[in-house]
């Protein structure tokens, strides 16, 4: 078996869901997703993919490209999820594999790399950027399992934004709605968008853990962090 360098962006491909019609609205897309984060979501319904990705099985570069060229005919684009892309070393060498298919590409993101966007969008290797946002910026510690502070999260997602005023066809903004956010969080984080820009509401899915214990854990994370 070939080893994989740990720096190279396919020791990350850790998933690919063939067919999807909603990860990219209005078009049907293939979805790959990377391995690693940089958030620690106590309410993630992937958190394999996020921070244990060694559980899952590894797709080869050489399964990335047979599967692209079997299908590109059928496909409208490729989603390039997580996890969170933009922490993965080498993710332009996988951006560059699937644009020899000649397949538009949407990337997700939580917004916390604005660099790696403005990168990626500079050198057209993308087409479309789906952006997280998680909430107010005062409850991103509790929503990114103190990952972030409050002004962390403002001082990239304004980033973010300024790209997508600059580039409004590239971007489009989502919030899932978790147990601790209510309505008028919800209109808060809708205040922060660009004009011209709407936040799209996403249902929450509880996580799928192995016991109800580890559900019940990641529900108290939630609200010692919120206390």
């Amino acid at each position: 078996m070939e080893k994989i360098n740990k720096n190279s962006v396919w020791h990350h491909v850790r998933g690919l869901e063939p067919l999807s019609l909603c990860d990219w609205p209005g078009r049907t897309s293939c979805v790959i997703f990377l391995g690693g984060c940089n958030f620690n979501c106590p309410t993630c319904h992937n958190f394999d993919m996020a921070w244990n990705m060694e559980k899952l099985p590894l797709i080869s570069k050489k399964d990335i490209q047979s599967f692209l060229k079997d299908r590109a005919i059928w496909l409208d684009g490729v989603t390039i999820t997580g996890g969170e892309p933009t922490i993965v070393p080498g993710l332009g060498e996988l951006l560059y594999e699937i644009s020899q298919a000649k397949l538009p590409i949407k990337v997700d993101s939580n917004g916390m790399r604005p660099e790696i966007l403005e990168d990626i969008l500079d050198q057209g290797m993308a087409e479309q950027f789906a952006i997280d946002v998680k909430g107010p910026y005062e409850k991103y510690p509790a929503l990114s399992g103190r990952a972030v502070t409050p002004e962390t999260a403002r001082k990239n997602l304004e980033k973010v934004f300024s790209l997508a005023e600059a580039h409004p066809d590239s971007f489009y903004f989502r919030l899932t709605k978790v147990p601790i956010l209510t309505d008028e969080d919800v209109d808060t984080a809708r205040g922060y968008l660009p004009e011209g820009f709407d936040l799209t509401i996403q249902k929450f899915i509880p996580p799928r853990r192995e016991n109800a214990h580890a559900d019940n854990e990641a529900g108290r994370q939630v609200g010692d962090m919120v206390d």
